[in-house]
């Protein structure tokens, strides 16, 4: 048996559960830390670093990093990596956000991004590819699940348009 909290999907409204997780550099990020710097913030879960889609979404996100940043929003990912791994895809891609490691899926679980999937015809648990934008409290703006990861940040560009 394990300790690990249930999934839940996180709701427009809804206060985001806080967390700390260690960067691709090894610090520890803490989310209402991110918060209290006065940006919205936009945490999105992935599978799998340098896997195709994984890295097509990271590389979108990366591209329009000013685009975000300009608009008041700070971007992190999160995935099962660990922070070598993490090191390697940002230095690799050129990332220009942070990417945090959560190895045992607490806060995959915490905020709905692990669950049951269909791949292959096969059902498994695994990550669910979601995005969460929050706003300067830690309110749920907008909560996405299962995503697909080719057009997701464009997609994501034109709703947050509308939170403006």
């Amino acid at each position: 048996m394990t300790d690990l909290p249930e999934p839940h999907t996180l709701q427009v409204g809804e206060q985001a559960p806080d967390f700390t997780l260690p960067d691709e550099q090894g610090n520890n990020v803490h989310l209402y830390d991110v918060l209290a710097q006065g940006n919205r913030v936009i945490v999105y879960f992935y599978p799998q670093a340098m896997t195709p889609g994984c890295t097509r979404e990271a590389c979108d996100f990366s591209s329009n990093i000013n685009k975000f940043t300009e608009t008041g929003y700070t971007v992190l990912g999160i995935s099962r990596d660990n922070i070598d791994k993490l090191a390697r895809f940002k230095q690799a891609e050129h990332l220009q956000f942070s990417l945090l490691s959560d190895p045992d899926t607490t806060v995959h679980r915490q905020w709905g991004a692990w669950g049951e999937k269909k791949l292959y015809g096969r059902i498994h648990e695994g990550v669910l590819r979601s995005t969460v934008v929050l706003d300067t409290d830690g309110t749920v703006l907008l909560a996405r699940y299962n995503v697909r990861a080719r057009g997701h940040v464009d997609m994501l560009m034109r709703l947050i348009s509308e939170l403006q």
